[in-house]
């Protein structure tokens, strides 16, 4: 698998990786951006093939219902139920403090749509399930995925979100125009 998804990487989507992912680190948060498209989630999946490593995410529960959900769970997914007003923060701190190894993917603007501000829940999941954050950036213009080294956030927000975005600045998502 990881012959193919790297040929697939390097030849189709002609996107060369810059940085690795800390091996040594058995638990931290991914948070990778700009999502724009719908292509974001099958291209996560190549570069965690490519690069293997194991990563889980956690998607709206509908993903995990019918005749695709066991893709969805053998991929690394985790049903969310949105519809409840539950503390989603909570939880997934939990699942990290239960499990010896679990790298959380996932988007910080939760949604495919142009945001002006991320949701942070992956901050306060990192602080409370006291687990660095890697930044990867998805950047289609300069055909390049980054990773960056991971990063304790601090008791300072605004200045941990002053570095986060300064790292993501000027990259464009595959829809440039969401980024």
């Amino acid at each position: 698998m990881r012959l193919l998804a790297t040929f697939i990487l390097k030849y189709i989507w002609r996107l060369q990786i810059e940085g690795d992912i800390p091996r040594d680190q058995k638990k931290f948060i991914l948070i990778v951006a700009p999502h724009t498209s719908w292509l974001d989630f099958p291209l996560g999946l190549l570069i965690k093939w490519s690069m293997d490593f194991e990563a889980n995410y956690i998607g709206k529960d509908s993903l995990f219902k019918g005749p695709f959900g066991f893709f969805f769970k053998w991929v690394g997914g985790t049903p969310v139920d949105r519809t409840k007003s539950n503390n989603l923060v909570d939880a997934v701190i939990q699942v990290f403090n239960k499990k010896e190894e679990f790298r959380l993917a996932l988007a910080p603007e939760g949604t495919r749509k142009k945001v002006d501000e991320w949701k942070t829940g992956f901050y306060y999941i990192a602080k409370g399930a006291k687990v660095p954050i890697v930044m990867m950036a998805l950047d289609f213009e300069n055909r390049k995925i980054k990773i960056a080294e991971p990063f304790y956030p601090t008791d300072d927000k605004e200045s941990d979100f002053k570095y986060f975005k300064k790292f993501y600045e000027g990259v464009k998502g595959y829809h440039a125009h969401l980024s």
